[in-house]
């Protein structure tokens, strides 16, 4: 799914909120804002300062908690 629609400021920072969150997994933004995980990078990558775009890359790349089916049950 890609991003279909203009958010609203609140929305966007919401989503930002989210993505940053590390229990919050990238399932939950696409139930709530119809983004998967690839839109929602470049959400964050138009949205975000480079500097702080790249460190959440660097944060999230390989997370478990962020994606559902690489969490232990």
């Amino acid at each position: 799914m890609t991003q279909t629609r203009e958010y609203q400021d609140d929305e966007i920072s919401r989503i930002i909120e989210m993505a940053w969150e590390d229990r919050t997994p990238f399932e939950a933004i696409e139930r709530e804002f119809g983004l998967n995980e690839s839109a929602v990078i470049r959400l964050m990558r138009q949205h975000m300062k480079s500097s702080s775009f790249k460190l959440w890359r660097e944060r999230v790349t390989g997370r478990k908690t962020k994606h559902l089916q690489l969490r232990s049950p």
